[in-house]
């Protein structure tokens, strides 16, 4: 694990903390509930304010919405990355052992296993250039939503602005229009209600969706790193490794003949070892054959025996 730089509960945290946020929020909502009242439900006169902070807010939620949902599935991505490098390290047969096939790292695997067994040359550039696409598609709402929220505050604002200005005329054309003065103050309120929608709904998604794209790369990388240190060795044959190869053969095969050279001179010693023993042995015996015939003849004088011819 320490060979691979990789946040195993990154995605996990992020949702822990978006709904430890939402839910701040929340609470500052309810205990400021009066100003919200007033700056988003009292003495409207149109509905103008409604329409568009609902449709801020509908915005904000689709795209949550979404950006939940590819934070569960990155969790689990991540759990399953994380499994896949615990088989690794503890060298198991099957190396997607308790990893989900439908998995990031699992279908990496299969496909470089299946041109393996095909001997197609694999291709890791064009692997991970192929996922970063895949993925991309998948944050594509999240990133058309940020990029477009502070713009609807923004039309918001300018249409506000334009019942103020409506209001305006009406007062100028007679000095003492309630209705004129009353519409002024109405744009000019739903004017800040959308301004304060946009920002507080931008700020917190914004966030968030830098946090999706951080999650996203540690999750890519991770992958391509356990291509890199696991996966490559297992499956990818190259020039430069077949010489790496051939030069660690050509190594051991020179220990090999360096141990015979030493293996020969230790029984060439034996040999001449064994050949000085042997001319010993036969000093030895011929030395213990002549004693043997003086014990005879001394044998034969003491008791006085006739050698048989």
């Amino acid at each position: 694990m320490q060979i691979i730089t990789f946040r195993s509960h990154f995605s996990r945290n992020t949702l822990l903390l978006m709904f430890l946020l939402a839910a701040i929020v929340g609470g500052i909502s309810f205990w400021k509930f009066d100003l919200i009242q007033t700056v988003y439900f009292k003495d409207q006169l149109t509905a103008t304010g409604w329409i568009i902070n609902g449709s801020i807010a509908a915005l904000f939620l689709a795209g949550m919405a979404r950006m939940i949902m590819i934070f569960l599935s990155y969790s689990r991505e991540e759990a399953a990355t994380a499994r896949f490098i615990r088989n690794q390290e503890e060298e198991i047969d099957n190396p997607l052992d308790q990893v989900p096939r439908n998995s990031i790292i699992a279908r990496r695997y299969l496909v470089m296993e299946r041109l393996f067994n095909s001997s197609s040359p694999i291709n890791q550039g064009a692997l991970a250039a192929t996922l970063l696409a895949n993925e991309s598609t998948r944050t594509s709402l999240p990133k058309y939503i940020s990029n477009i929220l502070i713009l609807t505050g923004v039309f918001g604002t300018i249409v506000s602005l334009s019942l103020a200005l409506l209001g305006a005329s009406d007062l100028l054309e007679n000095a003492v229009d309630v209705g004129g003065m009353g519409l002024v103050i109405h744009g000019m309120s739903t004017a800040l209600s959308t301004t304060i929608t946009a920002i507080v709904c931008y700020l917190f998604f914004g966030y968030f969706y830098l946090k999706l794209t951080d999650a996203q790369t540690n999750l890519l990388s991770a992958t391509e790193q356990v291509t890199t240190t696991y996966l490559a060795p297992m499956f990818v044959v190259e020039q430069e490794t077949t010489l790496y190869e051939f030069t660690g053969l050509v190594r051991s095969l020179q220990s090999l003949v360096k141990q015979m050279q030493s293996s020969q001179k230790i029984v060439t010693r034996a040999e001449a070892q064994l050949l000085t023993a042997v001319d010993e042995y036969q000093k030895q015996l011929a030395e213990s054959n002549k004693d043997m015939g003086a014990i005879i003849s001394l044998l034969k004088r003491g008791f006085r025996l006739r050698d048989d011819e």
